[in-house]
């Protein structure tokens, strides 16, 4: 009896000892998964705060009313301007073009994944499809510059400009295609399968069941998918600073060359612009406005998806 009650006292201790340390492992990745979470809120924090502390800087040298309604961007002139609604205006032009190519094209290839897709076709199509989200924007700005813009633009626009704003926008939208698709098919194939079943019931196609009811049905996690693919769009970099031209002006001709917000930091901060400037503290004054943009979007797309979300049971 006594080598028994041995048996199970140890057994219970070592019971007791070995949920205390899960316990404690459990405690430490707690910990260590709070601090990688706390590290990028506080990254976040800190460049919110050095655009606001620059640009801050900057208005006390230029009026922020002349910045935002100012339709004359002249920075790097000798007394220069600094009415930003030029690079804003080809920033959002740039971003609305490359939605009529990511949004029509995701939404189908979207579509064509989720609904008509054998699971062999799907595991093949989708890699290859994301694997455009993986090329470098580098990349796309030279595929703009020496394919989109002679082979196809100027064969359809022979006065289109050699840098021009809509070679650099269907290069925008190839590299935001795969995040409209790829979100947008997951949020096809999380819509029940009863729907489709209870539609082909009533004797739809499947193109109508597809079009009439899943993408429906899934309308929030779709809208939500546009949405931050424009935000994303807005923020590119690279392909408009080679594609789009770096002439600031008030132009709504996608055939002609302008200069966004962020081909504007492009040419600055690759240029030989003092520390401590005007022109080096409007970097910051476009870069809030730009940060404060996307957030608005993204703010947009979060609010769709809580506001019109289905939940299915």
């Amino acid at each position: 009896m006594s080598d028994e009650s041995d048996a199970e006292a140890t057994a219970r201790a070592l019971g007791l000892t070995g949920s205390a340390a899960r316990k404690t492992s459990e405690q430490v990745i707690g910990w260590i998964l709070f601090l990688c979470g706390s590290l990028s809120i506080l990254t976040t924090i800190g460049i919110i705060v050095v655009l606001i502390e620059q640009a801050f800087e900057f208005f006390l040298e230029a009026s922020p009313i002349d910045f935002l309604f100012g339709t004359t961007w002249t920075a790097l002139f000798k007394d220069g301007e600094f009415g930003v609604l030029p690079l804003v205006t080809a920033t959002l032009l740039v971003g609305v073009l490359s939605m009529c190519v990511a949004i029509p094209l995701g939404l189908m290839a979207a579509i064509y994944l989720s609904e008509y897709a054998s699971p062999r076709v799907r595991a093949v199509l989708k890699p290859f499809l994301e694997l455009l989200a993986g090329i470098p924007t580098i990349v796309y700005g030279y595929f703009a510059l020496t394919f989109i813009n002679p082979e196809v633009v100027r064969r359809i626009f022979p006065d289109a400009q050699v840098y021009n704003v809509l070679s650099a926008s269907i290069a925008v939208g190839i590299m935001v295609l795969p995040m409209v698709a790829s979100l947008s098919e997951d949020s096809l194939r999380a819509v029940p399968s009863a729907l489709r079943e209870a539609a082909y019931g009533l004797g739809a196609t499947k193109f109508e069941v597809a079009t009439q009811v899943v993408v429906p049905a899934a309308l929030s996690g779709v809208i939500a998918s546009f949405i931050l693919a424009i935000s994303r769009a807005v923020g590119e970099t690279m392909i408009v600073a080679l594609a789009a031209g770096s002439r600031a002006q008030m132009n709504f001709n996608p055939l002609e060359g302008a200069q966004t917000m962020t081909a504007y930091v492009v040419q600055v901060v690759s240029g030989d612009v003092v520390a401590g400037s005007t022109v080096y503290k409007s970097l910051f004054a476009v870069g809030l406005l730009l940060f404060l943009m996307t957030l608005l979007m993204n703010i947009i797309s979060q609010w769709f998806v809580a506001r019109f979300r289905e939940e299915y049971q």
